[in-house]
């Protein structure tokens, strides 16, 4: 029998990507005290979950001797250039078996905190998909039910995820998050930004 819908919360950590637009592993790029991924893995720490999954594929032999893994089941992704759901199919065979909620967090967003990753854990009830509502759309991070893992296993792409939810609008449950989509690092332009956000906010 599956794990019941109270069972444990896992947050797998994309982390796999090639940084093809930005040209340098943005997983360690300078942020705070440490580097970009640092940001994701506190995240993870901090919202009480009960495993760390992390995806990693380009850069992955800098990043584990650069960042700090403890605590994370590292899954090596050798087919991460396929999309951001190839990460996910290989991460799911590490899940444990009294894992019932996956919660995904992107690497490179380090704007998603641990109060977002509250209220999203806190407000998703017994929905199989739940997303943030901020104030300018939806997004990360989501959270999926056991019962969608099957379907988390057969995605494709980049946007395998998105469509998903796309097809599934009855299942999804929106929760309410205060303030806009953090950023999310893809170029250059958006370092620059997100470095330019967080002088600011001193």
């Amino acid at each position: 029998m599956p794990p019941p819908a109270e069972a444990g919360v896992a947050a797998l950590v994309l982390a796999a990507g090639a940084s093809a637009r930005l040209g340098r592993p943005k997983q360690l790029l300078p942020y705070r005290d440490g580097v970009l991924l640092d940001a994701a893995l506190h995240t993870a720490r901090a919202s009480g979950v009960e495993q760390i999954v992390l995806a990693l594929g380009g850069a992955a032999a800098e990043v584990l001797r650069v960042v700090d893994t403890s605590g994370c089941d590292v899954v090596l992704n050798p087919q991460y250039g396929d999309g951001c759901s190839s990460s996910i199919a290989a991460a799911l065979p590490a899940l444990r078996p009294d894992i019932g909620v996956l919660l995904l967090l992107l690497a490179d967003q380090p704007g998603v905190g641990v109060e977002s990753v509250r209220r999203l854990l806190d407000g998703r009830g017994d929905s199989v998909i739940a997303v943030c509502r901020y104030e300018d759309g939806i997004g990360h991070p989501f959270a999926f039910a056991r019962p969608l893992f099957a379907d988390l296993a057969s995605l494709h792409g980049d946007k395998g995820v998105w469509r998903l939810i796309e097809r599934r609008p009855a299942d999804v449950r929106e929760v309410p998050v205060p303030g806009r989509i953090p950023l999310d690092v893809d170029t250059e332009a958006d370092y620059r930004q997100l470095l330019a956000d967080l002088e600011g906010a001193r």
